[in-house]
């Protein structure tokens, strides 16, 4: 009997931290892993687990969408919502930006925001696909928490002389 009541109390406790695990996931903070190059040298991928950069995420952002130009930002592929993205956020609704590589100047419209990734030669963002409706952003990556050689917040940084309010 004692037996039982062990794996009673196993499953229970089990079954709880499960449902806070879940709930603290899906509301408050995220983790995810990195692949690609298109965000190096900022942070480093790989195909095997624990070798690339392990990344949290908060979702607090998204009650309000919270962001700031330079933000790094998890969110679904516009052609693709099985896939999640990593890239920088580059210009919010409303503000102007100049596309590399050509002299066109767009507008962002309302609702959504231009994305891009740090290493420009091997990333597919709004270069290709254009400005991304911000309801697609699952949370904004603040802290590499693998490897532990590389611990630590990640900085928000912006290129300049791209963007513009008017």
């Amino acid at each position: 009997m004692g037996t039982r009541n062990q794996l009673w109390s196993i499953a229970k406790t089990s079954a709880i931290g499960s449902a806070i695990g879940l709930t603290i996931s899906d509301r408050y903070v995220t983790i995810v892993s990195t692949r690609g190059d298109s965000m190096h040298p900022t942070l480093t991928a790989s195909d095997s687990a624990f070798r690339g950069d392990v990344l949290l995420a908060e979702r607090g952002c998204l009650d309000k969408y919270k962001f700031s130009r330079g933000d790094v930002v998890i969110f679904k592929c516009p052609s693709d919502h099985k896939e999640d993205f990593v890239k920088r956020l580059i210009a919010l609704p409303g503000e102007w930006i100049q596309i590399p590589t050509s002299r066109e100047i767009i507008k962002i419209p309302a609702g959504h925001c231009w994305v891009e990734g740090d290493n420009a030669a091997r990333s597919w963002d709004s270069r290709s696909f254009g400005p991304i409706p911000l309801g697609l952003i699952k949370g904004r990556v603040t802290h590499i928490i693998w490897p532990p050689s590389k611990m630590g917040r990640v900085e928000r940084k912006c290129p300049e002389g791209r963007v513009s309010p008017f």
